[in-house]
């Protein structure tokens, strides 16, 4: 009997699982975006790990003699799979050792405090609400999160602060210049998650100073995005 290239029943399905995997991972970002967060990203996370699971699974099936004239189809089915395996590397490899918190500032003794960005978060949103754990758990995670010190006055640190912001494409939706507050939104590029920030400037005898405070509308864990936005902050802000 002559043998085929003819792929099997087994690699057939793979690709088609292999596809729908693929398509399932737009799909899952979109649920994010319309507001399904945990729906999404569960999703998300379960079209990766399929991923994964489809390339194990081609990888046996290469090592397999009786599918040694399949193997270019085998091939072509691991390279469906391959951008979903990649981006949950990517996703574990991101995840370090970071602390479950989602709210991150420079002043952990007198937190800036939001005026404005109840309105802009809605009742479901994150608590606003200083945890002492959470501040615990930043001072051990993040010390290099402080207060910015500037021999500007405190009228230049703010309009410096507000130009700082934009350059960052931070979207502000609220200034006080006389109270020396600043509120701004950021969203992420992919999942468009919301994390709120407010910049408070002050000065005393010392100086002008500047502080931050990062805290992000959805979830328990931020992944260390808002600390790595406010070190952006402060490098920015540097003369």
């Amino acid at each position: 009997m002559t043998k085929t290239n003819t792929p099997g029943v087994l690699i057939n399905w793979t690709g088609y699982i292999a596809v729908t995997l693929l398509l399932l991972l737009p799909v899952s970002v979109l649920t994010v975006r319309s507001g399904a967060w945990q729906q999404g990203l569960l999703l998300y996370a379960l079209s990766c790990l399929g991923c994964v699971l489809v390339l194990g699974l081609c990888g046996i099936l290469l090592l397999l003699p009786r599918y040694a004239n399949a193997r270019g189809a085998i091939l072509g089915r691991m390279l469906i799979a391959l951008p979903g395996a990649v981006l949950l590397i990517s996703l574990l490899a991101g995840r370090g050792d970071y602390p479950p918190i989602h709210d991150v500032t420079t002043d952990i003794k007198d937190p800036p405090v939001f005026t404005m960005a109840m309105a802009q978060r809605g009742e479901s949103a994150n608590s606003l609400e200083i945890d002492p754990q959470a501040i615990s758990a930043q001072q051990q995670a993040y010390p290099d999160v402080q207060t910015i010190r500037t021999s500007l006055d405190i009228e230049a640190a703010f309009d410096r602060a507000v130009a700082v912001a934009g350059d960052l494409g931070w979207d502000i939706y609220h200034q006080d210049r006389n109270a020396g507050v600043i509120e701004a939104v950021e969203t992420t590029a992919i999942m468009a998650f919301k994390d709120d920030i407010v910049i408070r400037v002050r000065s005393n005898a010392q100086g002008t100073k500047v502080d931050l405070r990062s805290v992000s509308r959805v979830g328990i864990g931020d992944i260390g995005a808002n600390a790595k936005r406010i070190r952006a902050f402060q490098q920015a802000f540097a003369p």
